[in-house]
């Protein structure tokens, strides 16, 4: 992971254009970057308005003052309290410590805050110029010269550009074209996601709990100010495999056995408007996310399982970082982006390969682990401090480092 402060940036940027491919968190916050950084922006969705999909998210002190760095108000945001890990009768296995120096760097208690998925999007959305975003606009291909990219789309305009960035998800068009099939695959689970408002259920912890093959989980947010809770159960599940039944019946037979609060929770909710379903699928590690004109953020190059916790927050400090990394450059030379680019990579490819392989790993061992070595995991988990440490090295290591690499104008 490359230090920010050993970067070389002239102090004024020239004004160039940049076209963002898709209005989720990292194209959100690629165009919020660049626009910040006084380059023209252009913001492409294709539907309508912006509409955030999911429930509820963890973000963690990184994409919070990554955030805050662009100017998005996270003041009542989210809702912070300690991660504790436990098997699915409540015994505890082990808590996600909190690293008292990363606190201090961002000014903030805590590593994880819950909130919904909406309502992060609707702070970043309040200072991005509305000129700036396009929507209705369904991109089909883009065609690249040595001196700049157009973006063309299928109601027939398009737009020359400096810069391409391809942030349309994890199916995205603009990565299939630049890196030619993109090899998704199934990862043998589904989560539900769902949230409430429940009074009786603790406020300052969020729990991460398993049974053989279930993982069922909760954390505080805050729902417009006010006290809430989102949960989600994950559980194996087939490609092509239809679900069909009732999911409040579905969801609360798998939580059979369970100790409270999670029974609490599920019985709460409202599943026909607050409970979200979807399948989880990822792709092979690239080892570079920029070809010529053309990079990009998020799912459309590193999609990653619900085991991270990380998925929207990782797009969000992508879309930052791009633009960090072209600061000073003069996008319309070549020399200049390839340097920037390169930056990039070195910055958060290796970074977000690595918490992706071990989010779609922890996937595999929860839900996948047949008998008996699921009980010999088990076992492991609750009496050993195994778990503690794995999480300790594969997980807040690399996110603390990551704190550590923020220039210091993010807190």
């Amino acid at each position: 992971m490359t230090s920010f402060s050993s970067m070389t940036s002239s102090s004024a940027t020239p004004r160039r254009r940049v076209a963002v491919i898709g209005a989720g968190p990292g194209g959100l916050s690629a165009a919020l970057a660049f626009h910040r950084a006084g380059h023209e922006v252009r913001l492409y969705e294709r539907q309508n308005a912006v509409r955030p999909l999911g429930g509820a998210v963890l973000l963690s002190l990184p994409v919070l003052s990554v955030l805050r760095d662009m100017g998005v108000n996270i003041d009542k945001l989210g809702a912070y309290g300690v991660t504790e890990f436990r098997n699915h009768q409540g015994r505890l296995r082990t808590r996600l410590p909190f690293n008292s120096r990363a606190e201090a760097r961002a000014g903030l208690p805590g590593w994880h805050y819950g909130m919904l998925r909406s309502a992060a999007v609707e702070r970043m959305l309040q200072v991005i110029p509305q000129d700036l975003l396009h929507t209705r606009k369904t991109f089909k291909r883009y065609t690249e010269t040595e001196s700049s990219v157009t973006a063309h789309f299928d109601d027939g305009s398009e737009w020359e550009a400096d810069l391409l960035v391809g942030a349309d998800g994890i199916r995205s068009v603009v990565a299939q074209q630049t890196f030619g099939d993109l090899g998704l695959f199934h990862c043998g689970i589904q989560v539900w996601l769902a949230w409430c408002h429940c009074d009786s259920v603790p406020r300052d912890v969020g729990w991460i709990s398993h049974s053989r093959q279930v993982q069922a989980s909760f954390f505080p947010i805050l729902h417009n100010g006010q006290a809430a809770h989102e949960w989600w159960v994950v559980e194996p599940w087939n490609e092509g495999k239809s679900f069909k039944g009732d999911v409040k019946t579905h969801v609360m037979g798998l939580l059979k056995g369970w100790a409270d609060p999670l029974p609490q929770l599920a019985a709460a909710t409202d599943f026909e408007k607050n409970c979200f379903r979807w399948e989880v699928y990822n792709r092979p590690a690239l080892q570079s996310w920029s070809k010529g004109r053309v990079s990009f953020v998020g799912d459309a190059v590193h999609p990653v399982s619900p085991y991270a916790a990380y998925g929207m927050g990782m797009a969000i400090e992508d879309g930052w970082w791009l633009a960090k990394c072209l600061e000073g450059l003069d996008l319309a030379r070549d020399q200049d982006l390839r340097q920037g680019l390169a930056r990039y990579d070195r910055q958060r490819v290796d970074y977000t390969n690595k918490n992706a392989k071990v989010a779609r790993y922890m996937g595999y061992l929860f839900h996948r682990t047949p008998w008996p070595l699921s009980a010999v995991r088990d076992a492991v988990f609750d009496h050993t401090g195994f778990l503690e440490k794995a999480l300790v090295q594969n997980y807040l290591k690399d996110a603390e480092q990551q704190m550590e690499t923020l220039p210091i104008g993010a807190y």
